[in-house]
Parts: C-alpha cells; structure tokens; sequence
C-alpha cells in the first residue's frame, strides 16, 4: 500500500503566525504517525478574491488550479486557520471558493473534498482558541460534503502554550493533537 499523504495548511501568512506555527507541530506529530505530510504556505498560491465575472472572462487562475492538484495528490487535509472578527479569515475563504471551481474532466465540480478527509484545527491568543472560526471552516467544508473528522483542536493563549522546543506544553493539548492526528489518519486510511 502506498504512504498515507497529509497536506498540512496553515490559513495565516503573518510572520510569526500562531497558527503557522500549530500547522508545523501538528505536521511533525502526522509523520511520528507515520503519515508523509506536506506542509504548504498558501502564498504560494497567490489568488485574487474570488470574481464570477472574473472567472468567466479569464477562468480559474493557475494557482486554483495547482492548489486544487496539491489537495488531489494526498489522502487527507489538516487545514490550521486563525479566527478573524469571528470566522474564517479571507486568505482561507478565498483559497477553498477558488479551489471549489476547479473541475477535472470526469469530475464533478468541488469533487477534491469529497474525496478525501479534512482535519481542522486553530490557534488563538484568546481563551476560546479559534473554536469560532473551527465552526465556520466546518460549516464551509461540509457544503460540498467533505469528511471532516470529529476531534478538532482550538489551542486557546497559544503564545504560552510551547517550550523552548516548540513542543506544546500542556498535556491536554498535546493529547488532543495527537488524538486529531490519530483520527485523520485511521479515517483517511479507510478512504485510501
């Protein structure tokens, strides 16, 4: 059988992302699981905000299109998004409303998240961790009825929550990473 493939998606470009940084921990506990992670940064998918008459007139942009191919090649997604005012920051939103025109021959449009399992998880300096904008990204995915596994984990203070390694230091959190991870990988296993 071939290597279980995570894409591993932090929703922030911000230098010194909370949530870029949860992505990077979550990747490593996803590979001492033994899946292949990949990490990505979506500016390297620069899109414009999302135009219906934009798409008509030039279609879907390369990098929808490429993002949209990375998804396709790995069995499961963890997507790590910051909450702004409440939700899902635009990055984010755009980058899935882009992703979800991009239809392959034979393919039914928005059939990338269909295929495969979706993990989420979010990082906040606040009490609530991000939970909020967990909602709205779940609530977002399950439109075009993309698995997204049950354990989720909103990571509340999350500039105290690492040691000097970058480890999480609270061992509830760490277990609810590690049991995220677990669950993404039996699932997106049982679909492979």
């Amino acid at each position: 059988m071939s290597a279980l493939k995570i894409l591993v998606i932090p929703g922030s470009l911000r230098t010194g992302s909370l949530n870029a940084k949860l992505a990077a921990v979550a990747a490593h506990v996803l590979a001492q699981q033994g899946a292949e992670t990949t990490p990505i940064s979506l500016s390297d998918f620069p899109l414009p905000i999302y135009d219906g008459d934009l798409q008509a007139k030039s279609g879907v942009p390369k990098h929808a299109v490429n993002l949209k191919r990375m998804m396709s090649a790995h069995h499961g997604v963890l997507i790590v998004t910051p909450e702004y005012n409440s939700s899902v920051p635009a990055l984010l939103k755009n980058a899935i409303d882009w992703v979800s025109r991009v239809q392959d021959v034979h393919e039914a449009r928005g059939q990338v998240f269909r295929d495969r399992v979706f993990a989420i998880a979010s990082a906040s300096g606040g009490r609530l961790g991000g939970s909020r904008a967990l909602a709205a990204v779940r609530l977002i995915l399950s439109a075009w009825d993309a698995s997204v596994i049950q354990d989720q984990l909103a990571l509340p203070f999350a500039e105290d929550a690492y040691d000097e390694m970058d480890r999480l230091k609270n061992a509830a959190d760490a277990d609810a990473l590690k049991a995220m991870a677990r669950q993404l990988i039996d699932v997106s296993q049982r679909m492979m």
